[in-house]
């Protein structure tokens, strides 16, 4: 059993991401399933083409992708991708797309394949906040997780896969005016190493 984690290298002037903190952060083994890791780069179109060719090389029975979404109290799991690249700020190679679907004529949505209840309720007995959340944006977050799911559909691949956004890091939140929420890096880890459980025993049935 093998799940494929990504994250993202920071953007937006930040000089962090949690997400790559975390991904650095996680053990290679988690109830019996291997993790491989992949740090990405926010940029549209590049961050799914190296999904893609990892996905080849590593062949995973899952993939669960890691980004930040400031402003947020806790992890949003993401429940789903729309087919729209609509840019409020630039990717780090300078690309602000606007009203751009991602797929021309692919679905308009799709679903996240992951076992989002049971990855909820892991991270809430692990006593963090968390949420399914509704949207995930229309940034390179939405774009990577939705190309990741038309690809696996198109593909016919038996992967299944899903997206999971983290607080800032509180380095990150006390440089907001106002101030914004935040969660340890510690608590962030252990967030993620909950789902991933999760994850992994939903493989294991």
């Amino acid at each position: 059993m093998r799940i494929l984690v990504t994250a993202f290298e920071p953007f937006g002037g930040e000089q962090t991401n949690p997400s790559l903190l975390v991904l650095d952060a996680l053990k290679p083994r988690y109830q019996g399933a291997e993790l491989a890791k992949l740090a990405l780069p926010v940029v549209f179109s590049l961050s799914a083409r190296r999904l893609f060719a990892a996905l080849a090389m590593e062949q995973p029975d899952a993939v669960l992708m890691l980004g930040q979404a400031g402003g947020r109290a806790g992890l949003g799991i993401e429940r789903v991708a729309i087919n729209l690249d609509d840019a409020d700020i630039a990717d780090n190679a300078g690309q602000q797309p606007a009203d751009r679907p991602i797929a021309e004529g692919g679905p308009a949505a799709y679903f996240s394949t992951l076992p989002l209840r049971a990855m909820l309720r892991a991270v809430r007995d692990a006593g963090l906040p968390a949420g399914i959340s509704n949207t995930a944006g229309t940034f390179v977050c939405n774009h990577l997780l939705y190309q990741a799911l038309h690809h696996i559909a198109l593909h016919k691949l038996p992967v299944t896969a899903g997206f999971i956004h983290l607080p800032y890091l509180p380095a990150q939140a006390e440089t907001k005016n106002p101030p914004a929420p935040s969660m340890a890096l510690a608590d962030q880890v252990l967030a993620a190493e909950a789902a991933i459980s999760a994850i992994a025993q939903a493989l294991s049935r």
